[in-house]
């Protein structure tokens, strides 16, 4: 998968409408990037593979409305009765995740489209008491 657009509403000054939606290319160099995808998934993405121009979420040349995305999220999660959290956090916790996985943080990085490893580290990132229980308890006494 490769991300090359960013896509945000934006609050325009002027209009018939209080804010607008602009796609752009992403803020870095190193947000510009190839993402590989899981082998589970490929065979299932495959059946919705569209032309280059096409984005991933709405097979077409347009993009899915980034509000849309945050009301089905919103949806799935109360059918499902989990509690609301925002769509975004979804990336932290992912990070977090590969962490756990054993995922080397420079390679993370570069899939999060981060310039440095420390913003993975400082922003995306987040330790669990479970898994600082678990090194601790990696400690021995020497007697």
């Amino acid at each position: 998968m490769t991300v090359r657009k960013t896509i945000q509403r934006i609050q325009k000054p002027n209009g018939k409408s209080k804010t607008s939606l602009i796609i752009t290319e992403p803020k870095s160099e190193s947000s510009k990037r190839c993402i590989p995808i899981p082998e589970c998934l490929v065979t299932l993405l495959e059946v919705y593979q569209g032309k280059p121009e096409e984005f991933l979420l709405s097979g077409k040349e347009k993009p899915v409305e980034p509000r849309t995305m945050q009301y089905r999220f919103a949806k799935i999660l109360k059918n499902v009765n989990l509690p609301s959290i925002h769509f975004h956090a979804l990336r932290h916790m992912f990070a977090s995740n590969c962490i756990k996985l054993g995922f080397d943080v420079k390679a993370l990085s570069e899939i999060l489209g981060h310039s440095n490893v420390e913003i993975t580290l400082n922003r995306y990132v987040h330790s669990s008491f479970t898994q600082k229980q678990a090194y601790m308890n990696r400690v021995q006494l020497q007697i």
